[in-house]
């Protein structure tokens, strides 16, 4: 797989996230990533994959309800937060947090002026 980008986001739902967790070229895909320091982001059910990456030791990190609940390693935190950003591992709790999470995708790369931008025109509640 070719390296040159800066980030990889996993989506969420099933049986998708477990295909992902089973193929360990993607756990190493991770942890090549998360060494370089470019960042990791997963969705719904997809943050267990991190967790069994082992990129969430150590992390706050969100999930769908019960995907990662009791299984976070000492000095882990589970929060229940739309969208948890720590370090360069960025998690989201599931399809109504995706908006939420592709603008904070958005902020991470780009800035928050192309956050603004973005999020302006879709008239998003306030609040």
């Amino acid at each position: 797989i070719d390296d040159d980008f800066d980030m990889i986001v996993l989506p969420g739902g099933q049986p998708g996230a477990d295909h992902l967790d089973a193929d360990p070229r993607i756990h190493a895909l991770l942890q090549r990533m998360a060494e370089q320091g470019r960042y990791t982001a997963a969705i719904c059910a997809a943050p267990k994959v991190l967790l069994n990456a082992g990129l969430l030791d150590g992390h706050r990190a969100t999930a769908y309800p019960g995907v990662i609940d009791g299984r976070l390693a000492t000095g882990s935190q589970l929060l229940h937060d739309a969208v948890v950003s720590d370090g360069k591992v960025v998690t989201s709790r599931g399809p109504g947090t995706a908006m939420d999470f592709a603008l904070t995708l958005i902020e991470h790369l780009l800035g928050a002026a192309k956050r603004h931008e973005v999020e302006q025109p879709l008239l998003r509640p306030q609040g």
